[in-house]
């Protein structure tokens, strides 16, 4: 069975209201403009033949109404229309599409008694062509059009079938016929504009929700998760546009780059989420209100990056700077947990310190990490003087990168003395590099140099082959001590060359102290614990050197396979009977005995120094009151006369 296509209603929505309006406001001005023409034209016909009230009066009010309904309209194309509005206009135009279509109605019925056979076929025609072309201008309301319709087709089709005059009755027919093809098409095309609305407003909201996922993965691609602050990314192009327009307007700004200090062992000792927590208050203490624009970023790990958008001085830096050191160090409190954490900071000013984002930033950088060699948790202006360092840094690593280790490094090997037995216990062996183009280059100065630029993994394995093939040639009870840099222990396949290579050797591992620094450990515990366990499972025995320098080497003592501390060598600089720095070498000879482990003080360099050390219990010392690094040629006469004459220990009294 067939069945007619007959149009499914489609509810009214917002969105299909205001694409009423639209469609309207540029086919009911046509509308009127087409009834406005088509009735002067049906009046003038009539002007001679019908009373005047019926061509002028009758006809002037409704052409009146309907050029104000134009007028209404025309306007509406250039107005912006909410639903409300629009739902208040299509409802005037049902309304106005009833009275004004029967109001023409009338009017016409009025002329046709008047006039000869044409003039009613004119009237006839006026109200079929005139129906036919509102209907379609009101295709895009339904509603709208099947009143007009009823109102002007139905009465017109019945008159005319009902005239018993067979032309009229054969045009009433087909105006019925016109007008059910009419309505069909009209349903056909009102249920296809619908649509089209339905799926315009579809796109819109797919297109809105594409748009809002853009804009979150903007977001999410701009902002640290953790903290909310700005990420990297953000902050280098914040960075890039604060410069161009710095550029344009020969504006001054600074950068800042804070890196927390003591944070690996509070992540380490009280695990990821109190660590995570503490980085978030460490961002929202430095967005506080610091009486400076400051931008606020975190770069990554425990590292904020500062774009401070205003003209300071150094001395006005140094108090923003001091002001955010005293906000981190402020203790951090939660839930069962107090943590203490501080901060240091690096700035460099726009443009003297650099003119592009990228210089800038590694000035700034360079600044905090002379800060936290120097003035760990204090604030440091990139200065001339770093700007020498950094050339003359770069100097030594253009020269390190073209340097023949066999022909322009050598060892030196410092005693480690037992002033119990006043015998040399062992020997620490040091790099020492003479340059073709520099000359004698402190150690100093370029093992930060080669730690930096990576080229230390490289210089170490050879450095330490040299140093076994040296201790091979020592006494069995003398021990070799060497140091291992931040690369070599970070690396799985560096700690799998040295192993290697102490294999080969012919050392007994047991002879051998590999020495580690609190600063190698802090870059990556875990690792650090990895290769520390790998070279302790070998058989070789670790120190952690510079003891007491730094800010949490206690939280490692217990963690790491520790069998040596070696007392940083600053506690003896000035070292009295009553002084603080005596009561904590005693307190870490204390430890270690309490702990089983061994110790060494660092930079004893004079008899009184070893007068105030021998009653703390101290055993194991190095400096130069024994003896200064000496070259390898040295070592078996050092050592021949010590075993022959005994080392003269220089105390005082």
């Amino acid at each position: 069975m067939l069945r007619f296509p007959w149009p499914r209603p489609v509810p009214s929505t917002p969105e299909l209201l205001r694409a009423q309006v639209r469609a309207f406001s540029r086919q009911v001005p046509m509308m009127y403009a087409l009834v406005l023409v088509n009735t002067i034209a049906l009046s003038a016909t009539h002007l001679h033949s019908s009373p005047p009230v019926l061509t002028l009066g009758f006809p002037g009010l409704l052409a009146v109404v309907s050029l104000a309904r134009l007028v209404i309209w025309w306007r509406a194309r250039r107005t912006a229309i909410d639903t409300a509005g629009a739902e208040r206009l299509l409802r005037q135009t049902m309304v106005f599409a009833g009275i004004l279509g029967a109001g023409f109605t009338l009017w016409a019925f009025s002329l046709f008694p008047y006039g000869d056979a044409f003039a009613q076929a004119h009237v006839v025609f006026y109200m079929a062509i005139t129906a036919i072309g509102c209907v379609f201008c009101l295709m895009h309301m339904r509603a709208a059009a099947f009143l007009l319709t009823g109102i002007v087709v139905g009465p017109i089709t019945v008159f005319l079938i009902a005239s018993g005059k067979p032309v009229l009755a054969a045009i009433g027919f087909n105006m019925a016929l016109v007008a059910v093809t009419m309505l069909v098409i009209l349903l056909i095309a009102y249920r296809d504009f619908s649509r089209l609305v339905e799926s315009r407003r579809g796109l819109e909201e797919r297109q809105a929700e594409i748009q809002s996922l853009s804009d979150d993965y903007l977001r999410l691609a701009n902002l640290d998760v953790l903290t909310g602050l700005p990420n990297r990314r953000q902050f280098f192009a914040r960075l890039q546009r604060v410069t161009d327009a710095a550029a344009a307007s020969g504006a001054r700004f600074a950068v800042g780059v804070i890196d927390l200090d003591g944070f690996k062992p509070v992540n380490d000792a009280y695990g990821h989420a109190v660590g995570d927590k503490v980085l978030v208050e460490a961002g929202d203490r430095l967005s506080r209100d610091h009486g400076q624009p400051l931008f606020v970023a975190r770069l990554g790990g425990d590292e904020y990056g500062l774009i401070i958008e205003a003209d300071l001085d150094a001395d006005a830096l140094q108090a923003l700077g001091a002001e955010l050191c005293a906000a981190l160090r402020e203790p951090y409190c939660f839930p069962g947990v107090t943590a203490q954490v501080s901060g240091s900071v690096g700035f460099a000013v726009y443009p003297s310190a650099a003119a592009a984002p990228n210089l800038l930033y590694e000035r700034a950088d360079y600044a905090l990490y002379h800060a936290k060699q120097n003035v760990r948790g204090a604030a440091v202006v990139f200065s001339a003087d770093h700007e020498t360092a950094i050339k003359a840094s770069g100097l030594i690593e253009q020269a390190l990168r073209h340097a023949d280790m066999d022909a322009e490094f050598s060892l030196a090997f410092q005693p480690l003395v037992d002033i119990r037995s006043e015998r040399t216990v062992g020997f620490e062996a040091l790099a020492r590099w003479t340059s073709p183009t520099l000359g004698v280059v402190s150690p100093g100065d370029f093992v930060p140099v080669a730690e930096r630029s990576g080229l230390i993994a490289a210089m170490s394995p050879v450095l330490l082959s040299w140093a076994l093939k040296a201790a091979a040639t020592w006494p069995d009870d003398v021990r070799l001590s060497f140091n291992l840099s931040v690369r070599d222990i970070a690396s799985p396949e560096q700690i799998a060359r040295i192993v290697a290579i102490i294999e080969e050797s012919g050392v007994a591992p047991e002879r051998i102290d590999l020495e580690i620094t609190e600063t190698a450990v802090m870059r990556d515990f875990d690792q650090a614990a990895r290769s520390l366990a790998t070279l302790k499972a070998l058989g070789v025995r670790i120190a952690l050197d510079d003891f007491g320098a730094g800010y949490s080497s206690l939280s490692y003592v217990h963690r790491l396979p520790i069998d040596k501390l070696k007392i940083d060598g600053s506690f003896m600089r000035g070292l009295q009977a009553a002084d603080k720095r005596r009561a904590i070498v005693k307190t870490i000879l204390d430890l270690c005995r309490n702990l089983g482990l061994d110790c060494v003080v660092e930079g004893v360099e004079a008899p009184e120094q070893l007068v105030l050390l021998q009653p703390l219990g101290c055993r194991v010392v190095q400096g130069f009151l024994f003896a200064r690094p000496m070259p390898l040629e040295a070592v078996a006469a050092y050592l021949a006369a010590e075993r022959g004459e005994g080392v003269a220990l220089r105390s005082a009294g």
